[in-house]
């Protein structure tokens, strides 16, 4: 998702992308583990989105 497209969102919306963000990382990281998927660049891929919606979050100024 863009960045713009996040500054859109509410409070509420952001924190849950990051809930969902954070539970698709852990998903893929047992799938790298288990050798049931090899796609290990979808890792920092992920690793740059929580970023972003962190990034927006501090900007807003809203608490987790």
């Amino acid at each position: 998702m863009k960045t713009k497209d996040l500054r859109t969102k509410s409070a509420e919306e952001l924190n849950q992308e990051l809930v969902n963000l954070y539970q698709a990382r852990f998903g893929l990281k047992m799938q790298i583990a288990t050798q049931q998927s090899s796609k290990t660049s979808e890792l920092g891929k992920l690793r740059r989105e929580i970023a972003r919606v962190k990034t927006v979050i501090a900007e807003k100024g809203v608490a987790k």
